[in-house]
């Protein structure tokens, strides 16, 4: 049995390069750590991987040739020259990646009768009708909103949090039926939507807040029966949409309602503040029937041009969520400018790949490596399978793909070599995995 070898390592010019292959022969490990496959035992189905179509992303491509623009999507959405990226997210009108607070609608149109996506077909619809084409097939997008209109808010105002206003909570629903329409009506299928991007923020952005109790009725009197009404009950709901530190207890309140749980297909993460892994684990035991995804992760501060602990947050959140039940990861921002925007309040993040609008540079940062070591080997229907390692310092995540091929991915993140014996039914190979490097194992 012969296994492949990809591998991405810190001070050489290894980036998803694949190594020589590797000859398994009857087990004979001398001592060394094992890593065990085992397929027979399995756990979640999962969906893929994928990064956000924002307003900033679009606008930053639309700074550069159109030649550079699609290899740029190419390097994304390509199942085979690119990761195979296979999600999406949308932001549903204004984000902080738009270049300015934006709504759908006329102020207090109530009715809604003015309704229309008219500003995403400049950027936004562009780019992902093109990654789709690169792809060959649709992408899942998942769309989420920020903030409601301002006259729709306690605040008065998109931006630092407020709440939604109790006698808005219909029309705010039916904002989401009209966007799902009117994105489909535009060639773009939405799979899915979030109640709220971070419930729990108020930020200077658009934000808006909502108790676990305020979503889950929001969810059971509002947006549920909503969109049933409308025809698009086969959407999925996913609520929190934030941080995992108390990702268990917003879930535990709002899926407890079975009235509320009917509608909700799931629950939504995001990495910043902690990396409590466990919490969806504890997710999953309580709802075993519900679903785990990842909706945003960033790294935040600015640009970081060359950084390597950039790309080994990403591996590591990543293995952890997966590890943990998650059954689809969603990056941030696809590409940023050379500041890390544009951003409306000036809140600028990294991205796998910055566009330099002056010189014209396109730079693939080590999360854009790292983050493919995952996509471009698990494939959508991957089914997670059990492992065992016996090295503490080695993070792994395995995988079978439908092809019946299993994929290992090992995270060496130390500043040591560690060897390990690689084992599946009864046979074995040594793999030396270098400081600083992440590997993809296909069998």
């Amino acid at each position: 049995m012969n296994m492949k070898w990809i591998q991405t390592t810190k001070d050489t010019q290894d980036r998803l390069t694949e190594k020589e292959r590797l000859s398994f022969s009857k087990l004979d490990s001398e001592g060394t750590p094992k890593l065990t496959i085992m397929p027979e035992e399995s756990y979640q189905t999962v969906m893929g991987f994928g990064g956000a179509f924002t307003e900033a992303a679009a606008y930053t491509l639309s700074n550069v040739s159109e030649e550079q623009r699609m290899g740029i999507i190419e390097s994304y959405f390509h199942p085979e020259r690119g990761l195979g990226y296979s999600l999406g997210r949308t932001h549903i009108h204004s984000c902080d990646f738009s270049l300015e607070n934006y709504t759908y609608v006329e102020e207090n149109d109530t009715d809604l009768s003015t309704f229309s996506i008219e500003r995403e077909h400049r950027f936004v619809i562009p780019f992902i009708k093109d990654a789709v084409k690169t792809r060959g097939e649709d992408l899942t997008i998942l769309s989420s909103p920020w903030s409601p209109p301002a006259w729709m808010k306690t605040n008065n105002e998109m931006n630092n949090g407020g709440k939604l206003l109790p006698e808005y909570r219909s029309t705010w629903a039916s904002y989401y039926s009209k966007y799902i329409k009117a994105m489909e009506e535009a060639g773009i299928p939405i799979w899915g939507v979030t109640v709220q991007n971070e419930p729990e923020a108020t930020q200077v952005w658009d934000s808006c807040r909502y108790s676990a109790e305020e979503e889950r009725d929001f969810v059971r009197d509002y947006l549920g029966p909503t969109l049933e009404k409308e025809g698009l009950g086969d959407k999925k709901i996913v609520i929190w949409d934030h941080n995992r530190d108390i990702a268990y207890e917003r879930a535990e309140t709002v899926l407890s309602d079975p009235e509320a749980a009917k509608y909700i297909w799931g629950t939504g993460l995001h990495w910043y503040v902690s990396e409590e892994f466990e919490n969806l684990s504890r997710i999953h035991d309580a709802f075993p029937d519900k679903h785990l995804i990842f909706t945003e992760g960033c790294i935040e501060g600015g640009v970081q041009l060359g950084a390597w602990h950039t790309g080994e947050r990403y591996a590591r959140n990543i293995m952890g969520d997966l590890n943990n039940w998650l059954e689809g990861w969603i990056d941030w921002n696809l590409v940023l400018n050379e500041q890390g925007g544009p951003n409306h309040v000036g809140n600028y993040c990294d991205a796998p790949i910055i566009v330099d609008t002056n010189t014209k540079e396109v730079h693939y940062n080590s999360s854009y490596y790292y983050i493919g070591h995952f996509s471009k080997y698990i494939k959508p229907n991957a089914v997670r399978i059990k492992h065992k390692i016996e090295h503490d310092s080695l993070q792994v995540v395995t995988f079978q793909n439908e092809d019946e091929s299993i994929v290992a991915v090992v995270m060496n993140d130390t500043d040591e070599a560690i060897e390990v014996y690689v084992t599946l039914n009864g046979q074995g190979c040594g793999v030396t995995f270098a400081a600083h490097s992440i590997s993809t194992l296909i069998l």
